[in-house]
């Protein structure tokens, strides 16, 4: 990581980060994703998560890429406690960034014909990243097919007063009415007129013109 690293980007990562309080050494998305398929099978999953516990965000980013390829190799045991362990350690998961390269790779797969009440706990956490891993996470359960989930989580978050929070949600609702706008066109019917407006435009974004102009025509 260190060899990967230029310090001619860490004042860059630092502002799209936004945060004043951790180190950045300059790490790149592009050279964190090389660095940790190249080195993720030379790790076991408890390194990872004490990768997990630095300080220093880009490494955080490399431990949860390691640990969602290693989901997606371990057997049944490890995967529940690669999923457990990462519910646990949250805390370090405190960047929308690091939420979006992992809640629907560990969480959310490992919630695939599961109970779901994880999500509603995280969904009504105080912390903005809680939430958004409540409802990414679902990004999983819809490739699978289950939309309720999804709905279920969007539905608490309407709410929400955070506009990462609204990003998120419009984009998983955006998931489902690309695999089936008449379910989306339903939520978004009853809920519509109570949704922020970014998260009303973005899920509305991919679905067919003539629902859009329906969906309009209801008032929004």
């Amino acid at each position: 990581m260190r060899a990967s690293s230029d310090r001619s980007r860490s004042r860059y990562l630092a502002t799209y980060f936004a945060s004043s309080r951790t180190p950045f050494v300059g790490l790149t998305a592009v050279a964190a994703q090389r660095v940790a398929r190249e080195h993720a099978d030379a790790f076991v999953a408890r390194e990872a998560f004490a990768l997990l516990a630095s300080p220093i965000p880009e490494y955080r980013y490399v431990a949860l890429v390691m640990l969602a390829r290693k989901y997606d190799r371990g057997d049944r045991a490890a995967r529940a406690m690669i999923a457990a362990r990462y519910v646990r350690d949250l805390r370090h998961v405190d960047h929308w960034v690091l939420v979006d390269v992992s809640a629907p790779y560990i969480l959310g797969r490992h919630l695939v014909g599961k109970p779901r009440a994880i999500l509603r706990r995280l969904a009504r956490s105080p912390r903005m990243t809680d939430r958004r891993v409540a409802i990414v996470a679902t990004w999983a359960l819809i490739r699978s097919g289950d939309y309720q989930p999804t709905l279920q989580v969007a539905e608490l978050l309407l709410a929400d007063d955070h506009p990462l929070i609204h990003r998120a949600v419009g984009w998983m609702l955006r998931e489902v009415g690309k695999r089936s706008p008449s379910t989306a066109e339903r939520f978004l019917t009853r809920h519509g007129r109570s949704m922020p407006r970014l998260m009303w435009r973005s899920a509305i974004e991919r679905l067919p013109l003539a629902t859009r102009r329906r969906l309009r025509l209801g008032g929004r």
